[in-house]
């Protein structure tokens, strides 16, 4: 059977121009992305991209626009699933309660998954420092709205 994974992404971008990136390993590999997740069977958009924002950050969103859906084909690093990946500019609404690093995989503790969080000026995204295609592309259209 065919499947396919439904992500949501949120872009917090803080009022120095910065936007909020994580940092993760799992399944073996370190890759960066912006917050979010997989949504949950019985979820819509805007719900799980809060829930992924409180399960992450443990800090309360509102979602103030629509950024990207992909709109070319992307499959799932991780299985056969078809990649659809929705991205919202988001506002936090609470502190943002999770320690913010410096420097790129800065993990606490080991473990089979990890997570650190990183502030980056919009400007200074690289494209290439992710390594999934969407949020590649993601970043490419926030330096050139930045």
């Amino acid at each position: 059977m065919y499947q396919f994974n439904v992500r949501v992404y949120g872009l917090l971008i803080n009022d120095n121009d910065e936007i909020l990136l994580s940092d993760e390993h799992e399944y073996g590999i370190d890759f960066t992305k912006f917050p979010g997740g997989g949504l949950e069977y019985g979820e819509g958009l805007t719900e799980g991209l809060k829930r992924e924002f409180m399960e992450e950050c443990n800090t309360r969103i509102v979602i103030t626009d629509h950024f990207y859906t992909t709109d070319f084909f992307v499959k799932s690093a991780f299985n056969d699933s078809q990649i659809i990946s929705v991205y919202y500019l988001v506002k936090a609404i609470s502190k943002l309660d999770v320690v913010i690093k410096t420097l790129p995989f800065d993990f606490d503790g080991e473990g089979e998954i990890l997570q650190s969080f990183r502030w980056i000026k919009v400007k200074d995204l690289r494209p290439e420092e992710f390594i999934f295609p969407t949020d590649q592309h993601v970043a490419k259209l926030l330096i050139n709205n930045a």
